[in-house]
This record gives structure tokens, sequence and C-alpha cells, in this order.
């Protein structure tokens, strides 16, 4: 349950997953890395494979495809404040979060879907079962509140693992 209201929480806890990928990301390239604290444009794009290998590991929804090398090479240009051809951490950190907006968007928008229409078919389930024998007779003992909560967790389990097969 605490996980579910971890992702629900909104832009901060969106912002402090993706700077822990990020950071980690960046950490793992520069260890591989001889001596230099920036990212070239191949240590860019490695990074950038981590980073979406870690946001389809963590975040509900589809999974998403990172950008081309074209794609990275022009943000990278227009990431690159210092113009030294290379990315520092806070370069490298506003950089992926201009290319994954979109993914954290279509996240929320899933997730906002989810938790509105869940505790509806819940109810509206709770309603049709009262009337089966055996059944019924349990379901009607169970509050409105709780039955939506366990139908909405069975819903959004049932989600993900539709989406990780």
């Amino acid at each position: 349950m605490g996980q579910i209201l971890d992702k629900i929480q909104g832009k901060e806890w969106k912002e402090r997953q993706i700077r822990k990928i990020t950071d980690k990301a960046f950490d793992r390239v520069k260890n591989d890395s001889a001596g230099r604290a920036n990212l070239t444009f191949e240590e860019l794009y490695i990074a950038v494979l981590l980073v979406f290998n870690d946001l389809n590991k963590r975040l509900p929804g589809p999974h998403f495809d990172p950008p081309t090398k074209e794609q990275v090479k022009s943000l990278m240009q227009e990431s690159d404040i210092n113009l030294d051809g290379e990315l520092d951490r806070e370069e490298f950190a506003k950089f992926i979060r201009r290319i994954t907006k979109d993914t954290v968007i279509t996240v929320s928008q899933g997730l906002i879907i989810t938790l509105a229409v869940a505790p509806t078919v819940a109810l509206l389930t709770k309603r049709t079962t009262e009337n089966v024998p055996g059944v019924g007779k349990v379901v009607q003992k169970i509050p409105n509140s709780l039955y939506a909560s366990l139908v909405t967790l069975v819903i959004v389990a049932f989600q993900q693992g539709a989406e990780r097969a």
C-alpha cells in the first residue's frame, strides 16, 4: 500500500525518483571512464540507455523507448550550457528531465485514470455481487470504502502484472 501511495504523491516524488536514477546513471558511467568529471557524447548515450532502463523498471505503465543517437546529440548541444561539448552532473540532470518529461506525464495520466475509474467500478461490482447467493452476504458486510480500496489495489496490481508480461 505504501508503494502505491508513494506513486501518487505528486511532482516531488517523481522529481526525487528521476534524480535518483540520473545520479545513479551518471555515477555508473563516470566510474567506467578515466578521471573526467563530465560526460562525452558516447558516455551520455550510454547513460541515457541506463536511465530509460531504470525508468522502465521503476515506473508503472508502458515500456518507453529511449531517444535515438541523433536526438540525443541534438538535445546535448541544447543542454550544454558552458559549450564545452560535454555535460556535467547538473546539465545531465536537466537533460534527463527534458527527455523524460513526456514519460512522466504518460505515467501520471495512467495512474489518474486507474485511481478515478477503479473505485467507481468497485462500487458497481459490489452492488452486483450483493445479489449473488453465498457471496452477497459477505460483500454486504464490507464497508464501501474498504471494498473500493481493495478493488483498486487489485486493478493496479493486475495492470502492473500485465505490463511486465
